[in-house]
């Protein structure tokens, strides 16, 4: 399979250190308008105009609006876009909004600092094997002789990228290496390549 993958760019509960989670429609910052438009020409410079290749991204606003933009650079409709619930990002449960140091003032550190992850379930929430169950079930669909340009979430992505070329065991799942916002990866045969290195944040934090 050929594969694209993306991580969506900066948005304002980012930029806030606020918790967004699968649903949390929050807008793009400047920055982020940046960085999509750069995903955008990187992604145009590769495939060329019109693209013949299966577009996804999760129902979230923020993967929305990145599509949107990187769309326009590869001349294809927004409508292009097919929207799938399993490409969204970690369900933070009840931490959705909240801010991070918030958190962290009532129960104590959340995230593994080596490896940039969620070191405590969210309540409420989803944790890393769920969030591995759906996306082994979106790929179990994909047309193999189709190309995909796929526009997800940090997290999501990091799992996605673990099931496809591997990485660290995570809670039981193989999770890939961080990368920045407005990242770009190929992954062809379960090997990697990356595209374009974003500018935006990594962790969590920006997921």
């Amino acid at each position: 399979m050929d594969i694209i993958l993306a991580r969506h760019a900066e948005t304002v509960f980012n930029a806030a250190a606020r918790m967004q989670g699968h649903m949390a429609h929050t807008p793009l910052t400047r920055a982020g308008i940046a960085q999509a438009e750069a995903m955008g020409a990187a992604l145009a410079e590769v495939l060329g105009p019109q693209p013949d290749r299966d577009l996804w991204v999760s129902p979230s606003g923020r993967t929305q609006q990145t599509a949107a933009i990187v769309g326009e650079h590869l001349q294809r409709p927004f409508f292009d876009w097919r929207q799938d619930k399993r490409l969204l990002e970690i369900d933070v449960g009840a931490w959705e909004g909240r801010y991070y140091a918030d958190i962290v003032a009532e129960i104590g550190p959340i995230v593994d600092a080596d490896r940039r992850l969620f070191s405590v379930e969210p309540p409420e929430g989803e944790w890393f094997p769920a969030i591995a169950a759906r996306l082994q079930s979106w790929l179990a669909e994909l047309d193999p002789s189709r190309p995909v340009l796929a526009i997800s979430h940090g997290i999501t992505a990091r799992v996605l990228r673990g099931l496809l070329v591997g990485g660290h065991d995570w809670h039981g799942v193989r999770v890939a290496d961080d990368a920045p916002q407005g990242t770009v990866f190929r992954i062809v045969d379960g090997v990697e390549s990356v595209l374009l290195t974003g500018a935006g944040v990594q962790g969590v934090r920006a997921a």
